[in-house]
């Protein structure tokens, strides 16, 4: 716990607290009120804190980001825009944490769905937000979730109606364009009965040291199917703090595809509740290069019978990398019948690469199917002699073993716009000078 740290940004806060929306909502105010009250008594996350214990944020600490007050697209060049966008979605952009609506991507939206800005959200339809905000993310948690609760300066809200099947998926883009820039956004998205929804988070920016604080809240609605999508590319000087928080009503459907490969250092959380006979799928890749420090942090709470959940992470650390992998499931009491499976794979390439797992079951109930399995090693050595031996150089032959390691999670990815796109950062992000065409 850092005060001093935490002092310096609430004084910062005064100065940006009348410029942030909401401001004629006393709920808000009270809510925001009460996050920086949270924040300024912990201070960013320590290693102390069990959650917490494999990543130091005291980076974040020597800096005093600041978030933009208000909506500039200057900086954002319309090449580089065109190469960061999938060409089969529509688009809503945001830059340096507020929504661009001239740089967004819309049309051929259905009418029924509803796509806006939060501050918008705030403005025209307080009540729905009301209804929403802070219901999956609970700022008492840990501190990023009050940081995010006290300083987000705009966002999305997304409300798909009942029964209707959007068939283009939605992408969200995060870009932050400033040095020591904070951009913190808020997103909602709900999915209403029978509603299916493909959302895809993308943050990428600029070459330079900034911090992201992201928080989305989902919302799945009865025998509804939402899969979200989150590909993290930010600069490699850059800090990201990305928290997706999910509930899921009964028989709904959710699924979740990770893919962390960018910032100096990064966190992702990703929490999930299941009601009676829902089901949720966790994918994830994290990708370490040269000191990146790349945490993940998973929960599915199993809170009514019959539900079913899987999770498959996989780790590639190369250099002097650091992963981490703290997955979580809690079966309550009356959560009969549940059926879960967690695994976790890691392949370090370099002696001073490091990863840190820790999978955890907490069950409660009696009649569940339950179970987890981890592992970490390097490349297999056998392997690599079988393709030697069928003329295969060395180079080339570690290079195809772990292409093929990391490639199962990127062959889960039903979009091909984005699939094609993941997989051109896996290839670029370790050396594949041996690589043929003709494995992809």
């Amino acid at each position: 716990m850092n005060t001093a740290t935490a002092s310096r940004y609430a004084a910062e806060y005064q100065t940006i607290a009348s410029a942030l929306p909401g401001q004629n909502l006393p709920w808000l105010q009270a809510l925001r009120a009460q996050a920086l009250t949270e924040f300024s008594a912990h201070g960013f996350p320590s290693p102390r804190e069990e959650e917490w214990r494999y990543t130091n944020v005291s980076g974040i600490e020597k800096k005093l980001f600041s978030p933009s007050i208000s909506l500039s697209v200057d900086d954002v060049d319309a090449e580089w825009l065109k190469s960061v966008q999938l060409e089969d979605a529509w688009v809503l952009v945001l830059v340096n944490g507020h929504f661009s609506s001239e740089l967004s991507v819309l049309d051929g939206l259905p009418e029924a769905v509803s796509v806006t800005s939060m501050a918008d959200a705030l403005a025209k339809q307080p009540d729905k937000v009301e209804k929403y905000l802070g219901l999956a993310a609970d700022q008492s948690e840990h501190s990023f979730i009050a940081f995010n609760t006290a300083w987000f300066t705009d966002g999305l809200f997304v409300h798909v109606p009942a029964k209707l099947i959007l068939d283009r998926p939605i992408q969200v883009l995060h870009i932050v364009t400033g040095v020591d820039q904070m951009a913190t956004t808020r997103n909602i998205i709900i999915a209403d009965d029978m509603a299916e929804v493909k959302v895809i988070e993308t943050y990428v920016g600029s070459d330079s040291a900034y911090l992201t604080a992201a928080v989305t809240e989902v919302f799945v609605g009865q025998n509804a199917d939402v899969t979200l999508y989150k590909l993290q590319s930010e600069s490699e000087k850059a800090y990201h703090f990305g928290g997706s928080y999910i509930k899921q009503a009964r028989d709904a459907r959710f699924t979740h595809h990770n893919f962390a490969f960018g910032g100096l250092l990064a966190r992702s959380d990703i929490h999930v509740d299941l009601d009676h006979a829902s089901a949720c799928e966790l994918n994830g890749l994290y990708l370490g290069v040269k000191r990146q420090h790349i945490d993940n942090h998973t929960r599915i709470n199993h809170l009514k019978p019959h539900a079913i959940s899987r999770e498959l992470y996989k780790g590639v650390l190369d250099d002097r990398a650091r992963g981490v992998f703290q997955g979580r499931v809690i079966v309550a009491e009356d959560a009969q019948k549940t059926d879960s499976q967690m695994n976790n794979r890691n392949l370090l390439l370099s002696d001073d690469a490091e990863v840190d797992t820790k999978p955890q079951l907490e069950i409660y109930a009696d009649d569940v199917k339950c179970g987890h399995g981890v592992t970490v090693g390097q490349l297999d050595e056998k392997s690599i002699f079988y393709l030697q031996s069928r003329c295969v150089d060395e180079e080339t032959a570690r290079n195809m073993l772990t292409f093929a390691f990391a490639n199962e999670m990127v062959d889960k990815i039903k979009i091909k716009s984005l699939h094609d796109r993941v997989l051109e950062q896996v290839l670029a992000r370790f050396p594949q000078q041996g690589v043929n065409k003709e494995w992809l």
